[in-house]
């Protein structure tokens, strides 16, 4: 089996790749001239050069591809300008699920994100189930991956097998552009005075990526399934990074208030350009717990998750250790 892995070169697509390849698959990854090798360096992978944005690329880059993954997304959305987000994650899904078709693929694995459900209810866990209930000012990146997923099910009621996945926050190695392990660094560089007194669900890379490929042989066309983790508290997960990475953990915890107070005035500063290690959105949502149930993808998956995140942990640290020094995030 050939997969042609779109946004190969970055966290999520990069350790996909690795995985694919130690089960025997041939590997393309998609990836812009310009984009960085770090992730891959180690991989022996087939390289097609292009990008989301341009279908030709993409119908160039599916030639003798039996499955693809499209992981290719602005993920980094707190340094990312609204339209670029909106034009990548939501047009670009577009056009790699046309292309698809045209390319008579297999199937299609498309990778959604945990923001796609919204914000549950307190005392609640997302499921499948949870339809996005944020306004688009509120958390953009959320809703263009919510709007993915409703292109992609245009497509399956067109005929197209697109299988969604959504990972919740995920750490581990190959972090090349500091998604989720900004986390740890911004730790070890004694940036985190206060922790947020919400929560998150973080789970292990590699758990992700065999999850996807449960998903593309297992999972049916145009239903989601939730890739989680464990659900912890910022302060359950500060402690576990400032465990591995040998650094105080911060005490202090903000009151929600406080936090979202904060988080409006990174809104303001957003409209002045001014440069913030965390976006509004981040800090408004770090004030929710968004725990998740991940039953349903146990069941018709058979997907568990098999490594705790303080493993998570140790394995990023020691890849941005072997950096020498942490990649840049321009």
């Amino acid at each position: 089996m050939r997969a042609l892995v779109t946004g190969g070169t970055g966290f999520l697509g990069a350790n996909l790749a690795a995985y694919l390849l130690r089960q025997g698959w041939t590997v393309r990854i998609l990836r812009r001239a310009t984009s960085s090798l770090k992730a891959v360096e180690d991989l022996d992978v087939e390289h097609a050069i292009g990008d989301v944005l341009e279908p030709e690329s993409l119908r160039a880059a599916m030639v003798g591809c039996d499955v693809v993954f499209h992981t290719a997304a602005i993920s980094a959305y707190w340094r990312t300008s609204a339209a670029q987000i909106l034009k990548v994650n939501v047009e670009g899904t577009h056009n790699v699920l046309a292309a698809a078709r045209e390319m008579n693929i297999q199937r299609v694995v498309l990778t959604s994100s945990l923001a796609a459900l919204g914000v549950p209810e307190p005392g609640t866990l997302l499921t499948e189930d949870h339809p996005y209930n944020l306004p688009p000012s509120r958390f953009l990146y959320g809703y263009s991956k919510a709007m993915a997923e409703a292109i992609a099910r245009v497509f399956v009621e067109q005929g197209l097998e697109v299988v969604i996945v959504n990972p919740s926050v995920i750490l581990g190695p190959r972090d090349i552009h500091q998604i989720s392990g900004s986390l740890l660094l911004e730790m070890a560089r004694g940036r985190v005075p206060a922790l947020p007194p919400g929560g998150v669900n973080v789970v292990a890379v590699e758990d992700v990526v065999r999850g996807h490929v449960f998903a593309l042989e297992r999972g049916r066309p145009g239903e989601r399934y939730i890739l989680g983790g464990e659900n912890l508290t910022y302060r359950e997960l500060a402690d576990q990074i400032a465990e591995v990475i040998g650094v105080p953990a911060p005490r202090r915890v903000f009151p929600p208030r406080v936090v979202k107070g904060l988080a409006a005035l990174a809104r303001a500063a957003s409209f002045l350009r001014i440069p913030l290690p965390v976006g509004a959105d981040q800090l408004w949502l770090s004030a929710h717990l968004i725990w998740c149930d991940g039953r349903k993808a146990e069941t018709e998956l058979g997907y568990r998750p098999e490594i705790p995140v303080r493993e998570a942990i140790r394995r990023a640290w020691e890849w941005y250790q072997a950096c020498r020094s942490p990649p840049s995030t321009a």
